[in-house]
C-alpha cells in the first residue's frame, strides 16, 4: 500500500449530514407561528481534512457530533419566518464555529408546506471569505 506521502498532501473533502430532523417555529402565516414544525436539514461541508486524515485524532477533525448539537440548539430556539433565513443562519453558524470549514451548502426542507408536494426546500451555499 502506498504511503500517504506518495499522494498530494492537501486533503480537502466533504462531510455530509443528511436529513437532520428538527422542530422549530417557521413560517409567515399566523397558524405557523404558534406551533413547532418539522424541518429537515442537509449539509454538505467542504473542509480541510488534511490534519485529521494524517493524525486520526478527533481534535484535528470537524467534530460533526458537536456541529449537529450546535445546529440543533440554534434551530430549535429560532423563530424565523423564511426557510431562506434559517438556511443562511445555519451556514453562518457552521463557518463561525468550525474554522477548518471552507464552505457549506445547507438545504432546509419544510415537509407539508404545499398541499400536493412532499416538501419545499431551499438550498444555499456560503464560503469563507
Amino acid at each position: 500500500m502506498p504511503s500517504a506521502t506518495a499522494y498530494a498532501r492537501r486533503v480537502t473533502g466533504h462531510i455530509h449530514i443528511r436529513d437532520l430532523s428538527l422542530r422549530t417555529i417557521i413560517g409567515v402565516h399566523e397558524h405557523e407561528r404558534d406551533r413547532r414544525q418539522e424541518v429537515l436539514l442537509t449539509l454538505d461541508i467542504e473542509a480541510d481534512l488534511d490534519a485529521a486524515a494524517a493524525s486520526d485524532d478527533l481534535d484535528d477533525a470537524v467534530n460533526y457530533g458537536s456541529l449537529a448539537r450546535q445546529i440543533t440548539g440554534h434551530v430549535e430556539e429560532s423563530r424565523y419566518r423564511l426557510v431562506e433565513r434559517l438556511a443562511a443562519s445555519v451556514a453562518d453558524l457552521v463557518l463561525e464555529q468550525f474554522p477548518p470549514v471552507r464552505a457549506v451548502t445547507v438545504t432546509v426542507d419544510k415537509p407539508g408546506a404545499l398541499a400536493f408536494a412532499r416538501s419545499v426546500a431551499v438550498t444555499l451555499r456560503r464560503e469563507r471569505a
